[in-house]
């Protein structure tokens, strides 16, 4: 139970918002220095809030809390600027990655480094005006929440300790790693040495590493968050069908 009485001047970013009773929403944050936290913010669905056009996705804010317990009270929040609103296919990976935050972060668990590292992947997804996103950011957010978790990739050895070679091909067995292969035909999933290296080196100049660091990652993921489904690959999938 969180036993803090106040907290303020907190960098943070809103992951996700819902309503709590007639007037105010349960606001999901990824702080600083705090982690993931639960806020309430009183009143903020009314017309005259205050706070209420703050508590946008994707924009810089620095707040303040109160209280006792698992949700605690949201005292302020304050607008840094500086962040372009984010469109296009930019905007569905804005919310992709913050689907990942909201499943896979523990609450109250500090993650700083992943927190500028957050942040710097919204910015580079604000560059593009037209909302187009480079796969290889991702991948790079990907493998560095991983990381943060503690699930940090083994990519260049294998189950075996021995060495990557590139033309060998592997599949990726969870909480053991790359396991080499002797055909590629031979598992479900397989990728060659040189993507596994590509993806450590978070070398993606190479298409077939592109797409083959993309398929594994989508598989890591998958098992990390359990089977859930998110609503962005959700959403994305109807769009692409119509």
């Amino acid at each position: 139970m969180n036993l803090r009485s106040k907290v303020d001047g907190q960098p943070a970013y809103v992951l996700h918002t819902y309503p709590f009773r007639e007037t105010s929403l349960i606001v999901e944050v990824f702080s600083r220095d705090f982690g993931r936290m639960a806020l309430l913010a009183r009143g903020a669905r009314r017309p005259r809030s205050a706070i209420r056009g703050l508590l946008m996705a994707f924009q810089p804010i620095e707040i303040g809390w109160a209280g006792k317990g698992e949700v605690l009270t949201l005292m302020k929040a304050e607008w840094l600027g500086g962040q372009p609103l984010l469109v296009g296919d930019a905007l569905f990976c804005g919310y992709y990655l913050n689907e990942l935050l909201m499943h896979l972060l523990p609450r109250e668990d500090a993650h700083e480094h992943l927190f500028v590292r957050y942040a710097e992947m919204l910015a580079r997804l604000a560059v593009d005006p037209s909302g187009k996103v480079r796969e290889p950011d991702l991948r790079s957010f990907e493998k560095a929440l991983l990381q943060e978790l503690g699930y940090g990739l083994t990519l260049s050895h294998d189950s075996a300790g021995e060495a990557i070679i590139p033309t060998a091909y592997y599949t990726y067995r969870m909480e053991q790693g790359p396991v080499r292969v002797e055909h590629a035909e031979a598992a479900a999933q397989v990728v060659r040495g040189t993507t596994l290296l590509d993806l450590e080196a978070e070398d993606f100049s190479d298409s077939r590493s592109r797409l083959e660091a993309k398929q594994l990652m989508r598989t890591l993921m998958a098992y990390y968050l359990a089977g859930k489904e998110l609503e962005t690959r959700k959403i994305f999938k109807e769009l692409q069908e119509l």
